[in-house]
C-alpha cells in the first residue's frame, strides 16, 4: 500500500511515520512536510524503509494531486497542521490558510485522484471547553464551539472533510485527539518546554490559571489508533482518540521538577492567554467498542520516557531553542 502522511516531519506526523513503517514493512510511506519551523527532517532522516521525502504545502493543489499521481496513493494520512494556540492569537491567518483552506485543497486533490482512505486528524478543542468540576466528556456528537483561532480553524478543516464525504463521496474518517506527548515534539508545547527548561534550570512559565486540565496521551497509543481507523473503521465516520488521564499544568510541572530533582521555586505563574479552555476529555467509548482500541502506555510510565529521551537528546532540541515565533502576551498588544 502506498500511503501519503502530511505533517510527516511534525511531532506525531514523524512518529506516525516510525510506527508504520515498523508495522507495516511491506508499505511506501510518502512523507509530505513544508518544512514550517516545526517540521523538522532530521525527524525522519535515517528511517529503514520505503519512505521517500516530499517537501511541500498541503495548500498546493498541483504538487499535491501530482504527487498523488506519481506515487499511486492508496492513503492519505492528515496531520498537517498549525498547533499552537498562543502564535494563532498572534498570526490568526496562517491557522486558517493551512487548517482551513489547506485541508480543503488537500480533500480536492484526494477526490480529483480517486484514493481509497481519506485519513483526517483533529482535535478535542474544536468542542470549546468543560467546566473544571463536571464529569462530562465530549462525545462524537458534541456540537463544535471552538473558543481561539487554532480551534476555529480546526474545526473548519473538519467541516470540510466532511462535506468532501457528503458531495463527493470523498472515502474519508477523522479522529479527535486529546493532548498528545512523546519523543520528537517541538520545544514550544508545554511538556517538552518544561523539560528542557528544567533541565537548564530555567523557569517554567504556567498560565494563572494552573488548574485547567488536559487529557494525555502518548503519540504511539495515538498513532495505534488512527492504523485500526484507517483499516477498519467505517468511512464517513469520527472516532475520539483519549485515555480519561486528566491532569493540570501544575501537575504537569510537578512531575517534570521531581523527576528531575529541580526545586519547586523554578515555576513561574505568567498571564493568562485569551481563549484559554478550561478542561476537556473525550470518551473513547466508540473507538473502544467497534476497533477494540485502548492506550497501552501507561502516563507515569511514557512521562517518564519523554523526560529521559528529552535528557538523552539534547543534541536534537538544543538548536531550535529560539526557533519558535510564538511570543506570549503578544495578545496584550494585539488587544
Amino acid at each position: 500500500m502506498n500511503v501519503l502522511v502530511t505533517g510527516a516531519a511534525g511531532f506525531i506526523g514523524s512518529n506516525f511515520v516510525r510506527y508504520w513503517i515498523e508495522e507495516h514493512p511491506g508499505d511506501n510511506i510518502i512523507a509530505y512536510d513544508a518544512l514550517t519551523y516545526a517540521g523538522r527532517p532530521e525527524n525522519i532522516d535515517g528511517l529503514d524503509g520505503n519512505v521517500t521525502f516530499v517537501r511541500g504545502d498541503i495548500g498546493d493543489l498541483a504538487l499535491v494531486e501530482g504527487t498523488l499521481e506519481t506515487h499511486s496513493i492508496d492513503v492519505v494520512v492528515n496531520f498537517a497542521a498549525e498547533s499552537h494556540n498562543s502564535y494563532a492569537i498572534q498570526n490568526p491567518g496562517v491557522f486558517f490558510r493551512t487548517n482551513a483552506l489547506g485541508t480543503q485543497t488537500l480533500c480536492e486533490a484526494a477526490r480529483r485522484v480517486g484514493v481509497r482512505r481519506f485519513h483526517h486528524v483533529s482535535t478535542c478543542e474544536v468542542y470549546g471547553d468543560l467546566d473544571l468540576d463536571a464529569d462530562a466528556a465530549f462525545t462524537e456528537d458534541s456540537p463544535y464551539r471552538p473558543l481561539a483561532p487554532y480551534n476555529a480553524s480546526k474545526a473548519a478543516g473538519d467541516h470540510a472533510v466532511r462535506a468532501y464525504f457528503h458531495t463527493f463521496g470523498l472515502p474519508i474518517t477523522i479522529t479527535n485527539c486529546a493532548n498528545n506527548y512523546g519523543p520528537y515534539q517541538f520545544p514550544e508545547k508545554v511538556l517538552p518546554l518544561f523539560i528542557t527548561n528544567a533541565l537548564d534550570d530555567i523557569p517554567l512559565p504556567l498560565y494563572s490559571s494552573t488548574q485547567n486540565r488536559r487529557e494525555w496521551i502518548h503519540a504511539l497509543d495515538h498513532c495505534r489508533a488512527i492504523d485500526l481507523v484507517v483499516n477498519k473503521g467505517r468511512v464517513g465516520e469520527t472516532y475520539h482518540v483519549g485515555t480519561g488521564v486528566e491532569k493540570s499544568i501544575e501537575q504537569i510541572a510537578d512531575v517534570v521538577l521531581a523527576t528531575l530533582e529541580k526545586p519547586q521555586s523554578l515555576k513561574s505563574i505568567v498571564r493568562d492567554r485569551p481563549g484559554h479552555e478550561r478542561r476537556y476529555v473525550l470518551d473513547w467509548t466508540k473507538i473502544h467498542r467497534e476497533l477494540g482500541w485502548e492506550p497501552a502506555v501507561p502516563f507515569d510510565r511514557g512521562v517518564w520516557e519523554t523526560i529521559r529521551w528529552y535528557s538523552d537528546n539534547r543534541a536534537w532540541w538544543e538548536p531550535l531553542r529560539g526557533l519558535s515565533p510564538v511570543v506570549e502576551d503578544a495578545w496584550s498588544a494585539a488587544r
